[in-house]
């Protein structure tokens, strides 16, 4: 087996539409399809040969992109910091519903139920779709970076919208003008393709193809700016693994396990697409389960499955026409069987030749024994300056973005604000003067956020208004002890005060930084809660 591997940069948005979203968007799915890279060296094969369209009686046309024993296109995945292709994330991995991954300095742990089932978790979480890769001791998570854009259908002679009229004669809907949306792999992103061939010959035409030229399109809506990859780091392997562990490190094991690395298409036996995990309570064997005594030439017993199921479509170029939509596994679906004596080529073969159908385009690659530890620690990556933020040169241009920033900053206080009133108010007694008392000072310390002017009141109340703010709770708190919590350290009633920090291209704000301080936002911002405390208090005439 020869691998050729290759980096695609994405030059602009890049969009390979998935059955995701509503009727009116486009949504990309989080790779580049194998389906597409192939394609895309079909169209410079055909350039290059000066074709119209293929020739499938050529043996050379059907061994280099029709025949999954000759030739497979594996999906495109993320490149880690480190540079190495990343793999979905296994649908086995669960973690505690609490456990959030908020920045780059925080770690959660990962249990993973293929291999242990974690009692000691109350409410296990599926911590969530995307890629990883194992960095050290530690396992990183990826996610793509998207981008989404509003487009409207334009009338393709008059280059604008047209108004919309029912047709009188056929009661139809006539005219250009609908919204719709593109949700796009985001540019400036790195994903490593790999190709599988059988021959040396293939190789060396499909190394020449690649090196035509680096420049590549992919996917739909290329006209409008989509689409445009560079194509670098062109290698070719007579060994590769595309989970860097060799096989006989992973026969020795308490059970057998397939982990799918990408989606999987199979039909039952009636012929029909069937989307059925594997049980010890079903009669018939599940088709997964035909599929691989098939070619390990054994009786599987199943024993548990973490799957999930997805739609697979296309579109035919030479047809013009989308593919029929079909069901499938989803990509990081586990399956576990009790133990069996394997073999390392019987291994190596079902690796190498994946199961299902369109495998040639990448489907059904699978990984026997993968996953091992029964938890783990997991972080985000290092953060990276080098992102797909533009720079900006021009004064104008930053002064620009600094406003756009602060408003989004402005935006986000206004939502915590929002939220910490949806908590439960004044427990208690207190009269409504007192109430307006605070309130009254509060609005008066709000023009200049000092905030020193709420705390002398608080410290100068007579001693049966005091006992009042004493006595009336919020949580667990005297409503004294809370306001006076609050007004010395203004972030305190943010949960999250990293989670408000906004970026616009090189520009940053966040709740801690000098234009915050300067403008005395959470000053400001206490200030008004501690109004909106007061007044539904007031209303609710505790």
């Amino acid at each position: 087996m020869k691998i050729i591997t290759f980096s695609l940069h994405t030059q602009q948005p890049l969009l390979a539409t998935s059955f995701k979203g509503d009727p009116n968007s486009d949504v990309s799915y989080s790779f580049i399809p194998g389906s597409m890279i192939r394609g895309g060296l079909i169209g410079r094969y055909m350039q290059q040969h000066q074709l119209s369209e293929l020739d499938l009686s050529k043996d050379t046309v059907k061994y280099l992109f029709f025949d999954a024993k000759s030739t497979c296109y594996l999906n495109a995945y993320l490149l880690s910091q480190q540079g190495n292709r990343t793999l979905p994330v296994p649908r086995s991995w669960f973690k505690d519903k609490d456990a959030e991954l908020r920045d780059e300095s925080t770690e959660i742990t990962v249990y993973d139920f293929s291999v242990n089932r974690a009692d000691e978790l109350e409410s296990p979480k599926f911590v969530g779709e995307g890629f990883w890769t194992t960095e050290g001791s530690c396992v990183r998570f990826y996610k793509e970076k998207r981008r989404i854009n509003i487009h409207n259908q334009r009338d393709r002679k008059k280059g604008r919208s047209t108004q919309i009229k029912r047709d009188p004669q056929t009661n139809q809907l006539k005219g250009e003008g609908e919204i719709f949306r593109y949700e796009a792999i985001d540019a400036e992103q790195t994903f490593q393709a790999v190709i599988l061939c059988t021959s040396e010959e293939n190789v060396k035409l499909l190394k020449d193809l690649l090196q035509i030229s680096p420049e590549l399109w992919l996917g739909g809506s290329q006209s409008a700016g989509y689409g445009h990859t560079k194509i670098s780091d062109i290698n070719c392997h007579d060994a590769w693994d595309e989970v860097s562990i060799p096989i006989e490190d992973r026969i020795d094991s308490d059970s057998f396990t397939i982990t799918l690395l990408s989606d999987m298409i199979l039909r039952d036996e009636w012929g029909q697409y069937a989307v059925i995990p594997p049980s010890a309570q079903h009669q018939v064997p599940a088709p997964i389960t035909k599929e691989l005594e098939k070619i390990l030439c054994v009786k599987l017993q199943p024993q548990i499955s973490f799957a999930s199921h997805t739609l697979i479509g296309g579109f035919n170029r030479k047809w013009g026409l989308p593919l029929p939509q079909v069901p499938a596994f989803a990509a990081g679906s586990v399956f576990v069987f009790e133990n069996i004596s394997l073999d390392p080529k019987q291994i190596q073969q079902l690796e190498t030749q994946g199961i299902g159908e369109r495998r040639v385009e990448g489907f059904g690659r699978v990984v026997v024994n993968w996953l091992e530890e029964a938890d783990f620690q997991a972080k985000q990556p290092d953060p990276t300056r080098n992102s797909s933020q533009p720079a900006l040169k021009q004064e104008s241009s930053r002064s620009l973005a600094a406003q756009m920033a602060e408003r989004l900053l402005l935006q986000k206080l206004e939502q915590a604000l929002q939220k910490q009133m949806g908590y439960p108010g004044i427990r208690g007694e207190i009269t409504n003067s007192q109430l307006s008392r605070l309130l009254l000072v509060a609005r008066q310390a709000l023009t200049t956020g000092d905030c020193d002017l709420v705390l002398s009141l608080l410290n100068n109340l007579p001693a049966n208004a005091s006992s009042q703010f004493e006595r009336v709770r919020i949580g667990t708190n005297s409503l004294k002890q809370k306001l006076d919590g609050w007004l010395r350290n203004p972030i305190s009633w943010i949960s999250n005060p990293q989670d408000l920090t906004v970026r616009v291209a090189e520009i940053e704000r966040s709740v801690t930084d000098e234009f915050a301080i300067k403008n005395k936002l959470a000053e400001k911002y206490t200030l008004r809660l501690i109004m909106a405390v007061a007044k539904k208090a007031m209303k609710e005439e505790i």
